[in-house]
């Protein structure tokens, strides 16, 4: 907090002392999440090394954050690292955003029409129920391992969150407010796009940030089961060759754009947060 000005020795505007104390809680309610998350990485990174250094596990099977580190110089050196990332990128983006386009449409459409509900909802039960990981062998003889085979496996495992979401947000339209809008003879368009739309939206966001960490899992899983590019690939064939460190590397890689990923779409939810119709 500010204290009593004293003039400035040049004069002119008075100079300002900030009461460090304040400053300082200020910061930390601001940033408490994040510190406290960065002292809890930076003590188990520490702990991780020590525990390998001191032989309490075999490096063999168990690599360190220095042994990462230097598995992340190599993997530069050899230029093959940026291909693989921008591959398995490739696939996500892919098979995400057709993911997020045909399910927000699909579950808005069914969440809005209630006879293509009737239709569509046996087939979504179903489809969602069924262990996508078993259908792979299925996907590879219609695909190859090529390309198209990964986005479809991406897309199929994050389409269910997505068109879900948005047909429990459709349906979640709050009784009262559709009733002032039939009170005023609003028509079936002005419903959906003032009253539907806008109340649907959380649920959509939710939708989109859980089907993205589907999708990154999707992208992993069919590189890990067939494929000869991406970074799913390259941690099955480091652990082919025992090379921990590079293994590890490529699993730091993913946890890291995991992590990133959900904070930016948590944020993008959380600003729409208020529209969520809230219950009684």
């Amino acid at each position: 907090m500010a204290t009593p000005a004293a003039l400035s020795p040049r004069g002119g505007l008075p100079a300002v002392r900030l009461d460090h104390g304040p400053v300082w809680r200020l910061w930390w309610q601001r940033n408490e999440r994040l510190a406290l998350g960065a002292f809890g990485l930076v003590l188990l990174m520490a702990m991780w090394e020590l525990v390998v250094r001191l032989g309490l596990v075999r490096a063999l099977f168990v690599s360190s954050p220095s042994g990462i580190v230097r598995a992340f110089a190599e993997a530069l050196d050899r230029g093959t690292l940026w291909t693989d990332i921008s591959i398995s990128l490739a696939e996500f983006a892919l098979g995400y955003v057709a993911a997020a386009i045909l399910g927000i449409v699909i579950g808005i459409a069914a969440g809005w029409y209630r006879r293509l509900n009737y239709i569509a909802s046996p087939w979504l039960a179903a489809w969602y129920a069924t262990p996508h990981i078993a259908l792979i062998p299925l996907i590879i003889l219609w695909f190859g391992i090529g390309l198209q085979y990964k986005v479809f496996y991406v897309f199929l495992v994050s389409f269910f969150s997505v068109v879900i979401n948005a047909l429990a947000g459709v349906q979640s339209a709050e009784a009262k407010y559709l009733e002032v809008a039939k009170s005023f003879r609003a028509s079936q368009a002005t419903v959906f796009r003032t009253v539907v739309l806008p109340g649907s939206l959380p649920f959509i966001l939710t939708g989109l940030r859980l089907a993205a960490g589907r999708a990154w899992v999707g992208v992993v899983v069919s590189e890990l089961v067939g494929a000869n590019q991406g970074l799913g690939f390259m941690i099955n064939l480091a652990g082919t060759m025992l090379d921990t460190g590079r293994a590890m590397m490529g699993i730091v890689m993913l946890g890291i754009f995991g992590v990133a990923l959900g904070e930016v779409l948590g944020r993008v939810e959380k600003r729409f947060d208020v529209w969520r119709p809230q219950r009684a």
